[in-house]
């Protein structure tokens, strides 16, 4: 990349919330979020969603079906996964042949997953990677699938992770992401908004003593591109039959797509 290239990536602005950081600073404050939640994370997701969540990731790893029978190998890349929520139900569904890779650019996250998978009995199935999306340290199609959830919106280039995606899967690989969506319909918009601005915040301050992640958190979802416009990014990656699926009248997306 020439330095002209190089300092016009820097000073180029993303959205951090609704507000505008310059492009390098992005990451560190997305990284700064997490690192105070870090514990609480998937409190936070229950705060975000009233609790949806877990249904929501139940619906994303039945979608994907990880295979049940036989004992062949099915490799499995979750990615922004770090607490290992999603790898969990993935290798619970899954049989013997499914295993987890969980890839997080942030170790406090990471370390959270590893105890728990500890814990449960899964660590000889599920590892655990410090990595960005964005330059994944993996070899080109070497995974059956990539989940990601809840962690799109917070990568400051969303081209470059989904076609990291596309790299890392194998031919008739799967691509399956769930994620917050601007809501549209006019009365469920106002209540989610005015739980989203009003509720969110002050309940993290109460819980946490820090109210600013969730702030952020709660504005991203405003500025992630509607269904459609996401999908059209997942095919412009390569990826081939997109689709998603809309879940509690459209407060979050499943998308899927395939490497053909």
């Amino acid at each position: 990349m020439s330095d002209t290239e190089t300092r016009g990536l820097r000073e180029r602005e993303l959205p951090f919330g609704f507000r505008q950081v310059a492009a390098g600073d992005k990451q560190r404050l997305v990284d700064d979020v997490f690192h105070r939640v870090a514990r609480r994370y998937d409190l936070m997701n229950d705060l975000m969603s009233g609790g949806l969540h877990r249904a929501w990731k139940d619906a994303m790893v039945s979608w994907l079906s990880p295979p049940k029978a036989g004992r062949s190998a099915y490799r499995v890349l979750d990615v922004a996964g770090g607490t290992g929520d999603v790898a969990f139900r993935i290798l619970n569904r899954g049989g013997p042949g499914v295993s987890v890779t969980v890839a997080d650019i942030n170790g406090a996250m990471l370390g959270v997953g590893a105890e728990r998978a500890e814990k449960r009995h899964l660590d000889d199935r599920a590892r655990f990677v410090q990595a960005n999306a964005e330059a994944l340290p993996f070899a080109e199609r070497t995974h059956a699938a990539y989940t990601i959830a809840f962690g799109i919106r917070n990568v400051p280039d969303r081209a470059a992770a989904l076609s990291e995606a596309y790299r890392v899967l194998e031919r008739g690989g799967r691509f399956m992401c769930l994620e917050f969506a601007p809501v549209d319909l006019p009365m469920l918009k106002e209540v989610y908004d005015t739980y989203s601005f009003k509720v969110i915040p002050p309940l993290g301050r109460a819980i946490t003593g820090d109210d600013q992640p969730y702030q952020y958190l709660v504005e991203s979802i405003r500025t992630f591109p509607i269904p459609d416009r996401f999908a059209f990014e997942i095919e412009e990656a390569g990826f081939s039959r997109v689709s998603y699926r809309a879940l509690s009248g459209g407060i979050a997306m499943i998308h899927s797509g395939f490497k053909v």
